[in-house]
């Protein structure tokens, strides 16, 4: 029992309080306030002109107050349908691609957010090569990292603490980073195909040895794959340049001189190996998570020839449709899920352990975190804030109330301190994607999905009517999701 006490425990995450007056938001107590003081106006005149000015206000402001679970109104759900029965009627849920269709150059090109996305790569201060996405249309450049973190058993408690600190001191830094826009943190597991394991050992067996050792090493070839999986961590960091815009060149330069001191942050947080992905290898990834069939040619090609010569412009699949609840392309149909509510109270290190490790019955899954770090100046304006919030709300209040208020402060005390002992502030969230063979398995799928957030007390909901957006922005290619909206940043808070 001493033990156990004396595991670390982590939390104190908190949902960003949204300015305004209870659920009504910025926006709807200022419309409110506004309306009131109208109707207040016109009642001066008459009765019946108070009331036709009352009831318009009260259809417009009731969508704002009434909220789901996870926050959205009325008019956020409204405008999720809209944009769905227009893509559909226009036809843009539909994706055909290849010599066939109605692209140039009969190519496999990625669909959706990566349509426009144009590949470079560079070399770091090490000489390795690495791959840079451009997105022109918001003007950022992502780079893609991958590791090998080490496991979680056998070790003390005292090195997963500080691992934990470590990777949060990571966070931290990144805040300071010049131009950085978000990060993410992309686990895939899957099925391992046994194709790496056939090609280290087949090759090797003696032609003289006996048969029967023969037949052990072929059986454990053959046996071993249905036992295993292959998980793999990738980190994408996404940069936007500042002031005029600048030439990839120069991007991809200054990308080059930063990765040294970024990876290096990695090992120490207990990422293990970590290396920047080469241009063909953010392809490779991309093209397998579309056609989960290919995985095991890719990884013979590579075995084999140590390069298989695919391009960003072949990474996309040949046809694809979303649905309301899934995403199918090529040999597979997928579903997402977003985030909704995090885990409440302190958890453990190994709380989302459950959902990262490989699902049986799925034929890839892959959970994303994504992270938004926020400046120190801003932060220190965040964190006051929420303190000052706190402290009025535990004055005010009776009973209970003012007992859980007591604890919001507590917990506001807690991270105004951490920030101004140097911690950073980061705002994150998390999706998940499942890709099964066929639609029949996707009931499975979620039944599966559903355990999973048992076991990691979170909180998740369907990407229903955003499939095919979810699926893209859970694959390690950058796509921060409020870099992607048609509403600013600054609107879609203060509703």
């Amino acid at each position: 029992m001493a033990s156990e006490a004396a595991r670390p425990t982590y939390g104190n995450w908190r949902r960003p309080r949204r300015p305004g007056l209870g659920p009504l938001g910025l926006l709807g107590t200022v419309v409110t306030f506004g309306g009131l003081v109208v109707v207040l106006l016109a009642s001066l005149i008459s009765l019946l002109m108070a009331i036709a000015v009352l009831i318009p206000l009260f259809f417009f402001v009731a969508p704002i107050a009434v909220r789901t679970v996870d926050g959205r109104n009325v008019y956020q759900m409204v405008a999720v349908r809209i944009g769905w029965m227009n893509r559909k009627s226009k036809g843009s849920h539909v994706y055909v691609s290849g010599p066939l269709s109605k692209r140039p150059g009969g190519r496999f090109s990625p669909p959706g957010l990566l349509a426009r996305v144009k590949m470079h790569e560079g070399r770091d201060a090490y000489d390795r090569p690495f791959g840079v996405l451009h997105h022109p249309g918001r003007n950022l450049y992502t780079v893609v990292l991958v590791c090998e973190p080490d496991g979680g058993s056998l070790i003390d408690a005292e090195q997963v603490d500080i691992w934990v600190a470590s990777w949060g001191d990571w966070l931290a830094r990144l805040s300071h980073e010049p131009g950085l826009r978000g990060a993410s943190v992309v686990v895939e597991t899957a099925p391992d195909t046994g194709t790496r394991l056939a090609a280290e050992v087949l090759p090797r067996l003696s032609p003289d040895a006996p048969p029967a050792a023969r037949a052990v090493m072929e059986e454990v070839v053959e046996k071993y794959p249905s036992a295993s999986s292959e998980m793999h961590t990738y980190i994408t960091l996404t940069y936007g340049t500042v002031g005029t815009r600048r030439k990839p060149d120069e991007v991809i330069t200054d990308l080059a001189m930063r990765l040294p001191g970024l990876l290096s942050g990695l090992v120490v947080a207990g990422g293990g190996s970590a290396q920047p992905l080469s241009a063909e290898q953010i392809a490779e990834t991309v093209r397998v998570a579309y056609d989960p069939a290919v995985g095991p040619d890719v990884l013979r090609a590579r075995a084999e020839h140590t390069s298989t010569g695919l391009e960003w412009e072949d990474a996309g699949p040949a046809s694809a449709i979303e649905a309301v609840g899934s995403y199918q392309h090529d040999s597979g149909v997928s579903r997402s899920w977003l985030l909704t509510l995090a885990p409440r109270g302190t958890v453990r290190s190994n709380v989302l352990r459950g959902l990262l490790e490989p699902a049986p019955g799925t034929r890839r899954k892959r959970v994303c975190l994504v992270y938004r770090p926020i400046d120190p100046a801003t932060s220190a304006r965040i964190v006051e804030a929420d303190r000052r919030n706190a402290h009025f709300t535990a004055s005010s209040g009776r009973g209970l109330v003012q007992a859980r208020a007591s604890t919001e402060m507590r917990a506001a005390e807690q991270t105004a301190a951490e920030e101004a002992s140097g911690a950073g502030l980061v705002e994150f969230s998390l999706m998940l994607t499942i890709t099964v063979d066929s639609e029949a398995q996707l009931a499975d799928a979620a039944t599966t999905v559903r355990n999973l957030q048992a076991s990691s007390r979170v909180q998740m909901r369907s990407a229903d009517r955003m499939q095919a957006s979810a699926f893209t922005c859970t694959l390690p290619v950058g796509i921060l999701p409020w870099e992607h909206t048609l509403m600013p940043r600054e609107i879609r808070e203060a509703l």
